[in-house]
């Protein structure tokens, strides 16, 4: 049984709501950076930025399983997102800012989807759509940088800086720098010594200088010859990278499908993801972020605030996205993460400060739709915190497992999953 929610006070104006750790920094490649030394060479290519190992061919193309990792930057609060309406602490904890159980959908007894998720109920309603609630880190971290590196590296304890992303790619076959492709910032998930690639415009990306349309200039041709025998140890990083933007022309001449992405970052970025699909380059691991998730303040209601406007950013560049790639979307999974979750208590300030566990949705092929994890209980002192039952690690088992080749324990050593019956077949 539900209580119902205080009346709404006005919304309070607006303010800086980033925390100290935050504030200022950009949650960019830049900002993510944590001074480890990459095993081969990174090379800026237009707009792209190419980290090579020591041997890198052109992509081998081939329509195979993608999967999609949305970074939601900041600590998104999932108890806004996926709405524990049967659990009462909720709205006794969230006297302003609960959402109200008459206002959710995709709802059952227990958890309801926010209003501004509208958008994905088709996804929801074919089954193709899925979240599991109080996920995260096995032990809390409030700090951002701290927890992300935690969330990407997933081996605790461990001193080697290597992503679970590349750990992954450098089990599958081929090393090309395209097999891995980062839109947007890239996340350390694929740092180490597996080429890569990332580029913040898909349109941009190609050798300055180069006019592919101009039959006499033979730029692109001159380099590859001068490095074709060098041995520079600067050699098989150019020669990648020069491959890496010969192979990406059909994702480029690909078009977007869809009219209903937003003129959001995240939209442009998705419909990026779209094409780099369809033009079918050889990318099985594709990262793209979200940011401006840290709502310490302005949260807001389901009337005003920013939970309001990104979450509806992120249902409809999310909706748009499966719409856009067509039957290619039969091949596509996307999973998203994020670093913890927020407080149970709300703040003075319409928003919620650091917290722990939090949810995390699943979209596309071989999801097993609706609602999973295992529910603790929520707490209503001021620290209380949503408590992790499920090691996120766990929730990303299940996906490599269904939809790769590449053992779990590769990519996530000395841990030993439990079921979450998100995916088909586990």
């Amino acid at each position: 049984m539900t209580t119902s929610p205080l009346p709404r006070a006005s919304a309070p104006g607006s303010g800086d709501c980033s925390c100290p750790e935050l504030r200022g920094a950009d949650l960019s490649r830049r900002g993510f950076l944590r001074g480890l030394g990459l095993a081969g060479a990174t090379m800026t290519v237009g707009s792209a930025v190419v980290t090579v190992g020591p041997s890198a061919p052109a992509a081998a193309s081939g329509a195979s399983n993608v999967l999609v990792v949305l970074s939601m930057r900041g600590a998104a609060d999932g108890l806004s997102l996926v709405v524990p309406h049967g659990d009462p602490v909720y709205y006794r904890a969230r006297p302003r800012i609960a959402v109200p159980a008459d206002r959710l959908v995709a709802k059952d007894d227990f958890f309801g989807l926010h209003p501004s998720l509208s958008p994905l109920l088709p996804l929801w309603q074919q089954g193709r759509m899925g979240a599991v609630h109080a996920t995260g880190l096995a032990v809390p971290n409030r700090s951002h940088f701290a927890a992300m590196e935690a969330v990407e590296d997933a081996t605790p304890g461990s001193s080697e800086r290597v992503g679970w992303l590349n750990r992954l790619i450098g089990d599958m076959p081929g090393t090309s720098p395209l097999q891995a492709v980062a839109i947007g910032s890239a996340p350390p998930s694929l740092y180490g010594p597996q080429p890569w690639m990332g580029f913040d415009r898909l349109d941009e990306v190609g050798v300055a200088g180069d006019d592919q349309w101009d039959p006499t200039d033979d730029r692109l041709r001159s380099l590859g010859k001068m490095w074709q025998r060098s041995r520079s140890p600067l050699a098989p990083a150019l020669r990648s990278a020069m491959a890496a933007v010969d192979e990406i022309g059909p994702a480029q001449a690909q078009q977007q499908r869809s009219d209903n992405f937003p003129k959001s970052d995240l939209g442009k970025a998705l419909s990026a993801v779209s094409r780099t699909i369809r033009g079918d380059i050889g990318a099985s691991v594709i990262t793209v972020d979200q940011g401006d998730w840290d709502m310490h303040s302005d949260l807001g209601t389901v009337e005003w605030g920013r939970m309001q406007r990104n979450a509806d950013d992120f249902a409809r560049s999310v909706a748009a996205f499966f719409e856009d790639l067509g039957p290619a979307a039969d091949r596509v999974t996307l999973v998203t993460v994020s670093e913890f979750g927020r407080r149970v208590v709300e703040n003075n300030n319409y928003g919620l400060d650091h917290g722990w566990g939090n949810v995390m949705f699943l979209f596309g092929a071989g999801v097993k739709g609706g609602y999973r994890g295992t529910w603790a209980g929520l707490g209503d002192s001021h620290d209380a915190d949503l408590t992790v039952t499920t090691d996120y690690r766990s929730v990303l088992s299940e996906v490599v497992r269904t939809r790769t080749t590449v053992s779990t324990a590769t990519v996530f050593p000395q841990f030993s999953p439990e079921r979450v019956g998100a995916m088909t077949g586990v």
